[in-house]
């Protein structure tokens, strides 16, 4: 499956600048090691707020011995009160390229929201394959579909509990529906509620009910216990509907 980069958004300024910052003596520790630092992750879609979030950075090196990530952790930024608050991952060239398979909805999202602050754009051009796409989904919607429901049953008296729930998913289901339209050979939106409406459309689901993660981890709102309890019933109907629809959805 190939990618493309049309789904992110740029981010703010004040972000690149405090990447760039955190990356300098980082990259100076790696030496020739070093072959390139992306930002990627939620900075690079809508919604982003720095602080509750922080941001992404994928480093790539030619190697990572012990020797390496010694001298790596010791020019490492550490202000633990720092906004953004950077969280970086350390991978090999050729760890990267054999991961495709086994984490292929990461680097699909990945290859399609990143951007490059230094060195050799060794991401683009790279293939997942669609079929471990599609199984990868279907698993990690029945695992989330099972917590749901377990939440449900341990919190239905506790409306506020459930809505923190569906907060903290909030993130990890959008990545998953724009894997499922990704899966329909279609680019996602950059716009979350675009994404969900997208997923709606395409799957047969109630939208109304799809975005009710979305709002309660971004919206300002106040909810009433009854709203909340009515927001992640109907986000679990549309979930359990999703995880009948992709059980038959044929891809490749």
């Amino acid at each position: 499956m190939t990618t493309d980069t049309r789904s992110r958004i740029e981010p703010s300024p004040a972000i690149v600048d405090a990447v760039r910052q955190w990356l300098a003596p980082v990259r100076t520790s790696l030496g020739d090691e070093f072959l390139a630092c992306y930002l990627t992750g939620s900075a690079l879609h809508t919604g982003f707020d720095p602080k509750r979030s922080g941001v992404n950075l994928l480093l790539i090196a030619r190697s990572l011995d012990l020797t390496l990530l010694d001298r790596v952790h010791d020019a490492m930024p550490r202000d633990s009160k720092a906004t953004p608050r950077i969280e970086s991952l350390f991978m090999s060239e050729l760890q990267m390229r054999r991961s495709l398979d086994a984490f292929s909805i990461e680097w699909v999202e990945i290859a399609e929201a990143h951007l490059l602050i230094e060195g050799q754009d060794v991401i683009r051009g790279i293939e997942v394959p669609i079929l471990n796409l599609r199984l990868q989904c279907e698993h990690e919607l029945r695992v989330k579909l099972m917590r749901l429901r377990h939440s449900y049953l341990a919190d239905r008296g506790r409306p506020k509990a459930l809505a923190a729930t569906l907060s903290g998913v909030a993130s990890s289901f959008a990545t998953l529906f724009r894997t499922l339209i990704r899966l329909r050979e279609e680019t996602p939106p950059a716009q979350t509620p675009e994404v969900v409406q997208r997923v709606a459309d395409l799957y047969q689901l109630d939208a109304r009910g799809l975005i009710g993660a979305y709002q309660l981890r971004f919206s300002d709102r106040e909810y009433a216990d009854a709203e909340l309890l009515e927001v992640y019933r109907r986000f679990l109907v549309e979930i359990d509907r999703l995880v009948n629809a992709i059980d038959t959805l044929q891809v490749g």
